[in-house]
């Protein structure tokens, strides 16, 4: 079913599990989004967030394949692009700056990753 709030938004989703990254496609795309990706390297995630043409927000692995996505998180934030940290990190492993960024803590569940998704995004 649709989501009013999540509908036809473009959502990148970095993440490097491969089963919980389909799980996040399937459940963002359930939720009527477009999805880019999902991406699991810092790489190919600063190549989608550099070529997309519209970026409504992003699901972001702080660790993709050992590599941090420290960069990914700072050109999202630089483009004025709602990011939603979804890692096994606590928050003091986090640097400082990240302190007002949405992060849920692995393991979540999907409904908790959209309710988080729709709380960063105005309504469409």
């Amino acid at each position: 079913m649709s989501d009013q709030v999540l509908s036809g938004r473009s959502i990148l989703i970095a993440e490097d599990d491969y089963f919980w990254a389909d799980e996040l496609r399937r459940g963002v795309q359930g939720a009527g989004a477009i999805v880019l990706g999902p991406v699991a390297t810092v790489g190919a995630a600063l190549t989608l967030v550099e070529s997309a043409a519209v970026l409504d927000s992003a699901i972001l692995n702080i660790n993709l394949r050992g590599e941090h996505a420290y960069a990914v998180a700072d050109r999202l934030i630089e483009r004025a692009v709602p990011v939603l940290i979804v890692t096994g990190y606590d928050e003091a492993a986090l640097p400082v700056r990240y302190a007002g960024v949405r992060r849920l803590e692995k393991p979540v569940g999907i409904e908790a990753v959209l309710r988080a998704m729709r709380s960063l995004l105005p309504p469409s």
